[in-house]
C-alpha cells in the first residue's frame, strides 16, 4: 500500500513538475491587491462564514431541547357529581399548569451525522467558490496588464513613425524653401503625420480605459510593465494537461463538490423512513388531582419514546431518485466540463505555438522593411527618391513592428489563458 502511494506522489510529481509560471512583482502585487479591494471577493467571504454558522447551527442539533410552558383555563361547567350527600369536583374551574419540558433524540439512525456532513460540504465549496472568484479575477487583472504592456509599446513605435515623418517633414521644409520640392510634398507629409497622431490618440484613449478598468478592479491606477513577461513552460501531453486542470482549476474542484453534497443528499433521503428515538421528560406544577382539584401539585414525567415511518404514499422513495438525478445529472456536467477544457486547451497550446513561429517569421520582415526605409531614405535626400517612396517605406517598417508586436501580445494573453485553464495560482 505504501509503495502504491510512493508511486502516485512520484507520477503527480513528475506531472506538475513540467509546469512553471513567472511572472513579475507588479503584477503580483496587483493580483493581491484586487483580492483585497474587489467587493466581489468580500461577497464570497461572507458567503463562507454563512456556512460555518450553517455548520456550528446543525451541530447543534445533538443538544437536548428544553422549553418552558406555562397555561390557564377557566373551565365551565364545573365538573362534579353527587358522592355522600356532597358534589364532589373531579376537575378544576382554573385549570393551570406550568412546567418544564425536555426533549433528547438519542438514537436517529446517522440523520444527525448525515447533515453535519452535508453542512461541511457545503463550507468546503464555499472555499472553493472564493479560490474561483480569485482565480478568475487574477486572470482579469493579467489581461488587464498586459494590454497596458501592449499599448505602452504600440504607442513607443507610433513616436518613433513620428519622430520619422516630422524629421522628413523638415527636411522637406527645407527643400521647398531651395525650390527643391513642391507645396504638395509637404502637405502629403502633413497628412501622414495626422494621420499617425490620430492612431497614437486612440491607442492613448485605450490604454487610459485599460487603467480604468485596472482602477476598477485594483483601486490602483497606474503600471509600470513594459514586457510581456508572463512566463509558462507546461508539457505539450494533452492528458497530462487534463490531469493538471482536474486537480488544480476551481472549476472541476467545484464540480466534484457538487457531487459531493449531492450524494450528501442521497444519503439524508434515505434516512427519511428510518425510526427515531429519543427521550422525553417534564416538571411542573399544575392543578387538577383529585381529591383537592383546584391546588397545584408538583408532577413529572420522564419516559422514551419511538417514532416509525410506516406510510408517506412514497415520497422517501420519490425523494431518493430525485437526489440520485441530480448526482448523475452532475457527474454529465463534468464528463461536459472535461470534453469543453480539453477543447480549450488544445487551442490554447495552438495559439501558443502559432504565435511563437509568427514571431520568429515577422524579423525577417522587420530588417527587409527597415533596409527599404533606410535606402528610400537615401534616394530621397540625393534627389532620386519621393517623399511617398520614403513614406511608404516607413509605413511598411511601422506595420511591420506591430504585427510582431500584435504576435508578442497573443502569445502572452495564449500563456495566460493556458495558466487560467490549468489552475495555476501564479500569484
Amino acid at each position: 500500500m505504501k509503495k502504491n502511494i510512493l508511486l502516485l506522489l512520484f507520477s503527480m510529481y513528475a506531472v506538475y513538475g513540467t509546469a512553471q509560471v513567472q511572472i513579475n512583482t507588479e503584477l503580483k502585487s496587483l493580483i493581491n491587491q484586487s483580492f483585497t479591494y474587489y467587493p466581489k471577493v468580500k461577497e464570497v467571504n461572507n458567503t463562507i462564514s454563512t456556512a460555518q454558522q450553517k455548520l456550528e447551527l446543525t451541530k447543534l442539533n445533538n443538544m437536548p431541547e428544553v422549553t418552558g410552558n406555562a397555561s390557564y383555563a377557566y373551565i365551565q361547567p364545573k365538573i362534579t357529581i353527587p358522592l355522600g350527600g356532597t358534589d364532589f369536583q373531579f376537575a378544576p374551574v382554573n385549570s393551570v399548569n406550568a412546567s418544564i419540558n425536555a426533549q433528547y433524540a438519542i438514537i436517529d439512525f446517522g440523520r444527525l451525522k448525515a447533515n453535519i456532513e452535508k453542512s461541511k460540504d457545503e463550507l468546503q465549496t464555499a472555499t472553493h467558490s472564493l479560490s474561483y472568484v480569485k482565480a478568475q479575477l487574477a486572470n482579469q487583472v493579467a489581461t488587464i496588464y498586459y494590454n497596458i504592456v501592449y499599448l505602452k509599446k504600440a504607442i513607443a513605435i507610433q513616436d518613433s513613425v513620428l519622430k520619422f515623418l516630422n524629421d522628413n517633414k523638415k527636411i522637406v521644409d527645407a527643400k521647398l524653401q531651395n525650390g527643391d520640392a513642391l507645396k504638395v510634398d509637404v502637405l502629403n507629409i502633413q497628412a501622414a503625420i495626422d494621420n499617425e497622431q490620430n492612431r497614437k490618440v486612440d491607442l492613448q484613449n485605450n490604454i487610459q480605459k485599460q487603467l480604468n478598468l485596472l482602477n476598477y478592479t485594483t483601486g490602483i491606477s497606474l503600471a509600470n510593465g513594459t514586457q510581456f513577461d508572463f512566463d509558462l513552460t507546461a508539457t505539450n501531453n494533452i492528458d497530462d494537461l487534463i490531469a493538471i486542470a482536474q486537480a488544480t482549476n476551481m472549476d472541476f474542484v467545484i464540480m466534484k463538490d457538487k457531487i459531493k453534497e449531492a450524494l450528501s443528499d442521497v444519503n439524508i433521503a434515505k434516512l427519511a423512513n428510518k425510526p427515531m428515538v429519543g427521550l422525553q421528560a417534564s416538571a411542573g406544577y399544575k392543578n387538577g388531582y383529585i381529591p383537592e382539584v383546584e391546588n397545584p401539585r408538583f408532577n413529572y414525567l420522564a419516559g422514551i419514546g419511538i417514532t416509525v415511518p410506516i406510510y408517506n404514499g412514497g415520497k422517501t422513495k420519490q425523494q431518493v431518485k430525485l437526489a440520485q438525478n441530480i448526482v448523475k445529472q452532475n457527474e454529465l456536467a463534468q464528463e461536459t466540463l472535461n470534453n469543453n477544457y480539453k477543447k480549450d486547451i488544445q487551442q490554447a497550446l495552438t495559439d501558443i505555438k502559432s504565435n511563437m513561429e509568427r514571431i520568429q517569421n515577422t524579423q525577417g520582415q522587420i530588417d527587409e522593411a527597415k533596409y527599404a526605409e533606410r535606402l528610400a531614405a537615401a534616394r530621397f535626400l540625393n534627389g532620386t527618391g519621393t517623399n511617398l517612396e520614403l513614406t511608404n517605406a516607413s509605413t511598411n517598417v511601422q506595420r511591420a513592428e506591430l504585427t510582431r508586436l500584435q504576435y508578442q501580445y497573443q502569445l502572452c494573453l495564449a500563456k495566460v489563458e493556458l495558466a487560467r485553464l490549468l489552475g495555476y495560482q501564479y500569484w
